[in-house]
């Protein structure tokens, strides 16, 4: 493997790993639906002293799944999507495989007699 696709592999394991944790899939549930949030806001939702959050804030931002901006003495994280297409375009040929898997599921069902027919 290339130095290139060593970097890129390594950002893809903390891409998942941070995605790996209910707590930080939830933070960036937040984020989405309700936009740039200060720490405290976030800290709000959890039963966590504030450092224990700051940890999966970390994560996330190393992941490069959130930003973070200072606004006077507050941090405004948001949310930064493009590692997530990146999974996506991971996962997509698993959900090819699966929907073909399926549709053959259907077809073999189709052509079935229906149990009111016998």
């Amino acid at each position: 493997m290339t130095a290139a696709g060593a970097r890129a592999a390594a950002a893809e394991d903390r891409v998942f790993a941070a995605l790996a944790n209910a707590t930080r899939r939830e933070v960036l549930r937040l984020l989405r639906e309700r936009g740039p949030q200060p720490v405290q806001a976030l800290a709000d939702h959890f039963d966590m002293r504030r450092p224990s959050l700051s940890e999966h804030l970390k994560v996330l931002r190393e992941a490069g799944l959130v930003c973070e901006q200072r606004a006077g003495r507050q941090r405004i994280y948001s949310l930064e999507a493009a590692p997530l297409a990146e999974v996506q375009d991971w996962l997509h040929p698993y959900e090819r495989f699966w929907r073909d898997r399926l549709k053959g599921l259907g077809d073999l069902l189709d052509r079935l007699p229906d149990d009111d027919q016998r």
